[in-house]
Protein backbone atom coordinates (compact mmCIF):
# COMPACT_ATOMS: atom_id res chain seq x y z
CA UNK A 1 0.00 0.00 0.00
CA UNK A 2 2.84 2.37 0.83
CA UNK A 3 4.42 1.91 -2.61
CA UNK A 4 1.12 2.26 -4.41
CA UNK A 5 0.29 5.52 -2.62
CA UNK A 6 3.66 7.07 -3.29
CA UNK A 7 3.82 5.96 -6.90
CA UNK A 8 0.37 7.44 -7.46
CA UNK A 9 1.79 10.69 -6.16
CA UNK A 10 4.86 10.42 -8.34
CA UNK A 11 3.57 11.79 -11.61
CA UNK A 12 0.57 13.66 -10.26
CA UNK A 13 -3.10 13.60 -11.15
CA UNK A 14 -2.73 14.02 -14.93
CA UNK A 15 0.13 11.49 -15.38
CA UNK A 16 0.74 8.15 -13.70
CA UNK A 17 3.74 5.92 -13.45
CA UNK A 18 3.91 2.75 -15.49
CA UNK A 19 6.46 -0.01 -15.74
CA UNK A 20 7.01 0.12 -19.50
CA UNK A 21 8.73 3.23 -20.90
CA UNK A 22 7.75 4.74 -24.20
CA UNK A 23 9.92 6.79 -26.52
CA UNK A 24 13.15 8.28 -25.33
CA UNK A 25 14.34 11.58 -26.79
CA UNK A 26 17.81 13.04 -26.51
CA UNK A 27 18.86 16.68 -26.72
CA UNK A 28 22.51 16.52 -27.70
CA UNK A 29 23.80 19.61 -25.98
CA UNK A 30 26.22 20.33 -23.15
CA UNK A 31 24.25 22.66 -20.88
CA UNK A 32 24.92 24.79 -17.83
CA UNK A 33 21.32 24.97 -16.58
CA UNK A 34 17.97 23.61 -17.56
CA UNK A 35 14.38 23.69 -16.42
CA UNK A 36 10.95 22.63 -17.66
CA UNK A 37 7.47 24.11 -17.65
CA UNK A 38 4.11 22.49 -17.04
CA UNK A 39 3.62 21.95 -20.77
CA UNK A 40 6.74 19.79 -20.86
CA UNK A 41 8.91 22.31 -22.70
CA UNK A 42 12.62 22.36 -21.90
CA UNK A 43 14.65 25.54 -21.42
CA UNK A 44 18.37 24.96 -21.86
CA UNK A 45 21.12 27.45 -21.08
CA UNK A 46 24.40 26.85 -22.88
CA UNK A 47 26.91 29.59 -22.18
CA UNK A 48 25.06 32.78 -23.06
CA UNK A 49 22.47 31.14 -25.32
CA UNK A 50 19.02 30.12 -24.11
CA UNK A 51 17.32 27.43 -26.18
CA UNK A 52 13.79 26.08 -26.14
CA UNK A 53 12.88 22.44 -26.90
CA UNK A 54 9.57 20.63 -26.82
CA UNK A 55 8.98 17.44 -24.83
CA UNK A 56 10.06 15.38 -27.85
CA UNK A 57 13.46 17.05 -27.92
CA UNK A 58 12.72 19.16 -30.99
CA UNK A 59 14.65 22.41 -30.96
CA UNK A 60 12.54 25.48 -31.39
CA UNK A 61 13.81 28.94 -30.60
CA UNK A 62 17.07 30.31 -29.29
CA UNK A 63 18.27 33.69 -28.12
CA UNK A 64 21.40 35.24 -26.68
CA UNK A 65 21.47 36.29 -23.02
CA UNK A 66 24.69 38.31 -23.33
CA UNK A 67 23.03 41.61 -22.53
CA UNK A 68 21.59 40.22 -19.28
CA UNK A 69 24.89 39.12 -17.75
CA UNK A 70 25.71 35.64 -16.51
CA UNK A 71 22.43 33.80 -15.87
CA UNK A 72 22.06 32.23 -12.42
CA UNK A 73 18.54 30.85 -12.78
CA UNK A 74 15.65 30.32 -15.19
CA UNK A 75 12.06 30.39 -13.95
CA UNK A 76 9.35 28.87 -16.16
CA UNK A 77 6.48 29.63 -13.77
CA UNK A 78 4.50 30.97 -16.73
CA UNK A 79 4.80 28.48 -19.59
CA UNK A 80 6.53 29.88 -22.69
CA UNK A 81 7.24 33.12 -20.82
CA UNK A 82 10.40 32.40 -18.85
CA UNK A 83 12.23 34.74 -16.54
CA UNK A 84 16.02 34.79 -16.35
CA UNK A 85 18.01 36.24 -13.47
CA UNK A 86 21.61 37.41 -13.39
CA UNK A 87 22.76 37.46 -9.79
CA UNK A 88 26.07 39.14 -10.63
CA UNK A 89 24.38 42.02 -12.43
CA UNK A 90 21.24 42.11 -10.29
CA UNK A 91 19.18 41.96 -13.47
CA UNK A 92 15.83 40.35 -14.26
CA UNK A 93 14.58 39.77 -17.78
CA UNK A 94 11.13 38.57 -18.72
CA UNK A 95 10.96 36.80 -22.08
CA UNK A 96 8.07 36.07 -24.39
CA UNK A 97 7.20 32.90 -26.30
CA UNK A 98 9.96 33.64 -28.84
CA UNK A 99 12.53 34.02 -26.03
CA UNK A 100 12.75 37.71 -26.89
CA UNK A 101 12.89 40.39 -24.21
CA UNK A 102 9.43 41.39 -23.01
CA UNK A 103 9.54 45.06 -22.03
CA UNK A 104 12.75 46.37 -20.51
CA UNK A 105 15.46 44.73 -18.46
CA UNK A 106 14.77 45.20 -14.73
CA UNK A 107 17.86 46.43 -12.89
CA UNK A 108 17.17 45.64 -9.25
CA UNK A 109 19.91 47.82 -7.66
CA UNK A 110 18.45 50.89 -9.36
CA UNK A 111 15.04 50.00 -7.95
CA UNK A 112 16.23 49.80 -4.35
CA UNK A 113 17.14 46.11 -4.20
CA UNK A 114 20.96 46.05 -4.33
CA UNK A 115 21.58 42.65 -2.76
CA UNK A 116 19.00 40.27 -4.19
CA UNK A 117 20.54 36.81 -4.55
CA UNK A 118 17.54 34.57 -5.36
CA UNK A 119 14.42 35.37 -7.39
CA UNK A 120 11.29 33.55 -8.52
CA UNK A 121 8.00 34.41 -10.15
CA UNK A 122 4.71 34.68 -8.29
CA UNK A 123 1.04 34.78 -9.26
CA UNK A 124 -0.42 37.94 -10.80
CA UNK A 125 2.90 38.74 -12.51
CA UNK A 126 4.61 39.32 -9.18
CA UNK A 127 8.09 38.46 -7.92
CA UNK A 128 9.68 36.98 -4.83
CA UNK A 129 13.16 38.23 -3.85
CA UNK A 130 15.58 37.08 -1.20
CA UNK A 131 17.34 40.21 0.00
CA UNK A 132 20.67 39.17 1.47
CA UNK A 133 21.24 42.54 3.13
CA UNK A 134 17.88 42.52 4.89
CA UNK A 135 17.84 38.72 5.32
CA UNK A 136 14.21 38.86 4.24
CA UNK A 137 11.90 37.46 1.59
CA UNK A 138 10.06 40.23 -0.23
CA UNK A 139 7.12 39.86 -2.59
CA UNK A 140 6.61 42.70 -5.07
CA UNK A 141 4.30 43.53 -7.93
CA UNK A 142 5.48 43.99 -11.52
CA UNK A 143 6.50 47.59 -10.72
CA UNK A 144 8.53 46.29 -7.73
CA UNK A 145 6.18 47.78 -5.16
CA UNK A 146 6.25 45.67 -1.97
CA UNK A 147 3.32 43.35 -1.35
CA UNK A 148 4.71 41.23 1.49
CA UNK A 149 7.84 41.03 3.63
CA UNK A 150 8.83 38.30 6.05
CA UNK A 151 11.03 40.56 8.14
CA UNK A 152 14.46 39.35 9.16
CA UNK A 153 14.56 35.59 8.89
CA UNK A 154 17.43 35.23 11.34
CA UNK A 155 15.22 36.72 14.02
CA UNK A 156 12.15 34.80 12.91
CA UNK A 157 13.80 31.39 12.54
CA UNK A 158 16.79 31.65 14.84
CA UNK A 159 19.19 30.88 12.01
CA UNK A 160 20.77 32.67 9.07
CA UNK A 161 19.36 31.17 5.89
CA UNK A 162 21.36 30.86 2.69
CA UNK A 163 18.77 30.14 0.00
CA UNK A 164 19.83 28.76 -3.36
CA UNK A 165 16.43 28.53 -5.09
CA UNK A 166 12.77 29.35 -4.61
CA UNK A 167 9.49 28.29 -6.18
CA UNK A 168 5.92 29.35 -5.63
CA UNK A 169 3.25 26.69 -5.95
CA UNK A 170 -0.40 26.67 -4.94
CA UNK A 171 -0.16 29.86 -2.81
CA UNK A 172 2.96 28.69 -1.02
CA UNK A 173 6.56 29.80 -1.39
CA UNK A 174 9.16 27.03 -1.08
CA UNK A 175 12.70 28.18 -0.33
CA UNK A 176 15.60 25.76 -0.62
CA UNK A 177 18.19 26.33 2.10
CA UNK A 178 20.43 23.27 1.70
CA UNK A 179 21.86 23.48 5.21
CA UNK A 180 18.53 23.80 6.99
CA UNK A 181 15.83 22.36 4.73
CA UNK A 182 13.07 23.73 2.54
CA UNK A 183 11.33 26.66 4.19
CA UNK A 184 7.64 27.21 3.43
CA UNK A 185 5.79 30.54 3.58
CA UNK A 186 2.37 31.78 2.49
CA UNK A 187 1.80 34.65 0.06
CA UNK A 188 1.78 37.13 2.93
CA UNK A 189 5.27 36.10 3.98
CA UNK A 190 4.10 34.18 7.04
CA UNK A 191 6.42 31.30 7.94
CA UNK A 192 4.60 27.97 7.97
CA UNK A 193 7.10 25.14 8.37
CA UNK A 194 10.43 23.66 7.36
CA UNK A 195 10.45 20.48 5.29
CA UNK A 196 13.40 18.38 6.57
CA UNK A 197 15.13 17.90 3.24
CA UNK A 198 18.76 18.97 3.36
CA UNK A 199 21.49 19.19 0.72
CA UNK A 200 19.02 19.41 -2.17
CA UNK A 201 20.76 20.67 -5.29
CA UNK A 202 17.47 21.41 -7.05
CA UNK A 203 13.78 20.87 -6.38
CA UNK A 204 10.30 21.32 -7.82
CA UNK A 205 6.82 21.07 -6.35
CA UNK A 206 4.07 19.39 -8.34
CA UNK A 207 0.73 18.74 -6.64
CA UNK A 208 1.37 17.16 -3.27
CA UNK A 209 4.78 15.90 -4.32
CA UNK A 210 8.08 17.67 -3.83
CA UNK A 211 10.78 16.27 -6.11
CA UNK A 212 14.38 16.96 -5.23
CA UNK A 213 17.75 16.05 -6.64
CA UNK A 214 20.58 15.34 -4.21
CA UNK A 215 23.72 13.27 -4.38
CA UNK A 216 23.00 12.10 -7.91
CA UNK A 217 19.54 10.77 -7.01
CA UNK A 218 16.05 12.00 -7.79
CA UNK A 219 13.76 11.62 -4.81
CA UNK A 220 10.20 12.45 -3.87
CA UNK A 221 8.84 13.87 -0.63
CA UNK A 222 5.13 13.16 -0.14
CA UNK A 223 3.69 16.23 1.60
CA UNK A 224 0.79 14.24 3.03
CA UNK A 225 2.53 11.16 4.38
CA UNK A 226 5.90 12.96 4.93
CA UNK A 227 7.68 9.98 3.40
CA UNK A 228 10.67 10.09 1.08
CA UNK A 229 10.95 7.72 -1.87
CA UNK A 230 13.65 7.26 -4.48
CA UNK A 231 12.24 7.92 -7.92
CA UNK A 232 13.16 4.81 -9.92
CA UNK A 233 14.70 5.57 -13.29
CA UNK A 234 13.24 3.47 -16.13
CA UNK A 235 16.74 2.91 -17.51
CA UNK A 236 20.36 3.34 -16.46
CA UNK A 237 21.90 6.27 -18.35
CA UNK A 238 25.52 6.20 -19.44
CA UNK A 239 27.28 9.01 -17.63
CA UNK A 240 26.71 11.06 -14.50
CA UNK A 241 23.29 12.61 -13.98
CA UNK A 242 23.78 16.28 -13.02
CA UNK A 243 20.14 17.22 -12.50
CA UNK A 244 16.70 15.73 -12.95
CA UNK A 245 13.08 16.81 -13.15
CA UNK A 246 9.63 15.28 -13.58
CA UNK A 247 6.98 16.89 -15.77
CA UNK A 248 3.72 15.60 -17.28
CA UNK A 249 4.62 11.93 -17.42
CA UNK A 250 8.24 12.50 -18.44
CA UNK A 251 11.54 12.29 -16.62
CA UNK A 252 14.18 14.79 -17.72
CA UNK A 253 17.82 13.98 -16.97
CA UNK A 254 20.65 16.46 -17.53
CA UNK A 255 24.02 14.84 -18.20
CA UNK A 256 27.28 16.49 -19.15
CA UNK A 257 26.74 16.24 -22.91
CA UNK A 258 22.99 15.73 -23.32
CA UNK A 259 19.52 15.90 -21.83
CA UNK A 260 17.43 12.73 -21.90
CA UNK A 261 13.65 12.92 -21.99
CA UNK A 262 12.01 9.65 -21.05
CA UNK A 263 8.28 9.34 -21.63
CA UNK A 264 6.37 7.02 -19.34
CA UNK A 265 3.27 5.09 -20.36
CA UNK A 266 -0.13 5.30 -18.80
CA UNK A 267 -1.54 1.99 -17.62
Amino acid sequence: MRSAALIATLLLAHSVWAQEPLTQHVISVASDLFTTDDLGNVYVLKGDVLELYDQHGNRGLANSTKTFGRIASIDAFYSLKPMVFSREQGVLALLDNTLSLQGSIIELPRQGYPQVTVVCMSVQNSFWFFDERELALIRTDRQLRPLANTGRLDQLLGLTPKPTAMQEHDSRLYVNDPQNGILVFDLFGTYMKTIPIKNAESFEVRGRALFFFAGGRLQLYDMRSFEVLDVPLPFVPEGTVLDARVERGHIYLRLQDRIIIQELAKP
